[in-house]
């Protein structure tokens, strides 16, 4: 039998004001995990957290 995969998934955040953001894979990028529901927020999840790069509290947008 096949389990349902559920409403909770995981995804990644990352620091939009970050000056490498056009290199994805690089070290300079702060990114975090996390889960969402996707029935209740079935739009692109939008948080504030700390940027170690950029020293402040900024907004992380989820990515693919």
């Amino acid at each position: 039998m096949v389990k349902n995969k559920g409403t909770r998934i995981l995804v990644t955040i990352e620091c939009q004001r970050c000056p490498n953001v056009f290199k994805k894979r690089s070290l300079g990028i702060s990114r975090y995990s996390t889960t969402k529901n996707r029935r209740n927020s079935p739009n692109r999840l939008e948080l504030k957290k700390f940027c170690s790069y950029c020293n402040e509290h900024t907004f992380h947008k989820e990515i693919k």
